[in-house]
């Protein structure tokens, strides 16, 4: 069973929120988030495979592998956030008709990580390649390197990137096994396809300035998904619960209230 950290409010007329981080990373990043909710009545976060605290197994390969393990872990009748990775896997369960997910939340997310020729809204593939062979030699080099990434062209990316840093390795280290499956899901998920068949309310939350996800690939999420709402976050990076926590939280507040959501 995946590790979860919960945050309650008292008096919160919200159901359950459970939150999804991205590739190296654990649950505890949503803390600031949780605390500046208004509307949830319980707050979860999970810890990915093999990252924070939660154990390897349950292992996964691909896609459908890491949703499959993030559903057995889901209360019921939730809103499903997901960050980066996490929001892959969010985007894979809700598409499958997951009965656990009325609402979904994709934040700095992407249908395809790595650019194509029919895909411009993507990381180089040259810089992918550099990261996986990095990741042989290095795993905390290429961790580091891949916060740096995150937080590039934010305008408050020193203290966002000092935040990741700090926080990195709080609930423990993650598992090799993890970080490479991780990637292997990042460079090779092609979710394009399954966008069209989401059927819950969705809210797509984008950084303005995200040079791992690409604004453009939120905006491209936000049209394919039937009555899907978009916001940019300007001025943000990858993190932009980080870097513009009240803004991002209201953001979410909105929606978790039933504002702006699709019918």
């Amino acid at each position: 069973m995946l590790a979860a950290t919960h945050w309650s409010r008292p008096g919160a007329s919200g159901g359950e929120v459970v939150m999804l981080h991205g590739w190296g990373l654990h649950g505890g990043l949503w803390q600031d988030v949780a605390e500046r909710l208004r509307h949830a009545g319980r707050v979860t976060a999970l810890d990915l495979p093999g990252h924070g605290r939660s154990p390897w197994p349950p292992a996964f390969h691909d896609i459908d592998t890491l949703a499959l393990a993030v559903g057995r872990a889901l209360p019921a009748d939730c809103t499903l956030v997901g960050w980066s990775l996490g929001g892959m896997a969010a985007l894979a369960l809700a598409a499958s008709g997951a009965p656990q997910v009325r609402r979904l939340v994709l934040v700095c997310s992407t249908p395809r990580f790595l650019r194509s020729t029919d895909w411009t809204h993507g990381l180089a593939p040259a810089v992918a390649e550099a990261f996986a062979a990095e990741l042989a030699r290095d795993w905390h080099s290429t961790v580091n390197d891949f916060l740096s990434l995150q937080v590039r062209g934010d305008e408050h990316q020193v203290q966002a990137l000092r935040e990741l840093r700090q926080s990195v390795f709080a609930h423990g280290e993650p598992r090799t096994e993890a970080l490479r499956a991780g990637l292997d899901v990042l460079f090779h998920a092609d979710l394009r396809d399954r966008l069209a068949r989401i059927a819950v309310p969705t809210l797509v939350i984008s950084g303005e300035r995200d040079r791992l996800t690409p604004p453009g690939a939120s905006l491209a999420m936000a049209e394919a998904i039937p009555g899907a709402r978009h916001h940019a976050v300007a001025r943000a990076g990858h993190a932009p619960f980080l870097s513009h926590g009240a803004e991002f939280a209201r953001e979410l507040d909105a929606f978790l209230a039933g504002q702006g959501a699709a019918p």
